[in-house]
């Protein structure tokens, strides 16, 4: 009896491994990347396997602040995705933690390790992107 209840619960346990592996996508082993050109922050990402992938939510929060949906991104043949964030100068902040929302079509989410960037940028596009917002 002890025998049978041990092999149920190795099949359990690879079984559990085993679709938390293949559900949505499964990212490279370089991660999510990010970097600022001193305009913008480049997030990119390589995806090695997708499966029943929805769509990626690229997110980004400052240090104090909460994560928040920044771009939908669809899935393509090529399995490499990066996303130009034109709006992170909106804020004095200068590091922002950027993370990737994984949905498959299943509806279930999972993230993506966090990545954090510096992004300095000049008074005057901060500026800028006040006067324009004014304007919306």
């Amino acid at each position: 009896m002890g025998k049978s209840f041990i092999n149920k619960t190795v099949v359990l346990l690879f079984f559990i491994q085993s679709a938390a592996v293949f559900a949505g996508a499964r990212i490279s082993q370089e991660g999510v990347q990010a970097r600022s050109d001193g305009t913008n922050v480049i997030i990119s990402w390589h995806v090695d396997e997708e499966i029943n992938l929805q769509h990626y939510i690229v997110q980004r929060r400052t240090l104090n602040g909460e994560f928040m949906d920044v771009a939908v991104i669809n899935p393509n043949d090529t399995k490499y995705y990066e996303y130009v964030d034109e709006s992170a100068y909106k804020t004095a902040d200068k590091i922002y933690v950027y993370r990737i929302k994984i949905v498959d079509t299943d509806s279930r989410v999972t993230f993506t390790s966090d990545v954090s960037v510096h992004h300095n940028v000049s008074s005057v596009k901060r500026t800028w992107g006040s006067i324009k917002a004014l304007f919306r």
